[in-house]
């Protein structure tokens, strides 16, 4: 297969769609990114990619976040949040979420999303034009019909993926394709 030679970029072709909550003047604040993935697994801790101007940078700055992951049921809103500022509109008015929180009291959690990380700040990279968060996951809640046998079921959960470049369209993610450390024990024989 011929490849062509592009200019150095993150080409990570399916960037998981999340929404981050931050505290604001004692009010909630959402932005929708895709810049976000596991950092580490023990202690839990992850990663995203926020801009310095960004209004959620303000409640970066109380150490304390989230990572709500919202369902294709909710796409819309998850869309409107990453178009428009805080700073101009109460997003989660607007949306109508249902806010709670756990034990971080600056890490707003959005019922609607079946899966919610309260997040504790680690670590801030200035990259360029991004900064990098590294944040401890504090605690993690998922709605009660997201889980098949008491563990997370992705089928259930329905996240979507952000397709980048020309597409820029939000995709769900497809058919399973078999079983995880199963698939490839066929060509084990074969070493």
């Amino acid at each position: 297969m011929k490849k062509v030679l592009l200019t150095p970029q993150p080409l990570i072709c399916v960037p998981p769609t999340v929404m981050v909550g931050t505290m604001i003047n004692g009010r909630p604040n959402f932005m929708t990114a895709a810049w976000c993935g596991v950092a580490s697994s023990n202690p839990p801790m992850i990663s995203v990619g926020i801009r310095p101007g960004r209004y959620t940078m303000k409640g970066i700055k109380n150490k304390e976040f989230s990572i709500n992951i919202p369902s294709a049921d909710i796409v819309k809103e998850a869309d409107f949040c990453g178009m428009v500022s805080g700073a101009d509109v109460d997003k989660a008015a607007v949306c109508k979420f249902t806010i709670f929180y756990g034990v971080l009291k600056n890490a707003p959690l959005i019922e609607q999303c079946p899966v919610n990380l309260a997040c504790k700040v680690e670590h801030i990279l200035e990259l360029g034009v991004h900064n990098l968060i590294i944040g401890q996951v504090i605690e993690t809640h998922i709605s009660e019909n997201c889980l098949t046998d008491g563990k997370p079921d992705l089928k259930k959960i329905k996240p979507f993926i952000y397709g980048m470049g020309p597409m820029a369209e939000y995709f769900t993610v497809g058919e399973s394709l078999g079983k995880g450390f199963s698939l490839g024990k066929e060509l084990m024989n074969k070493k």
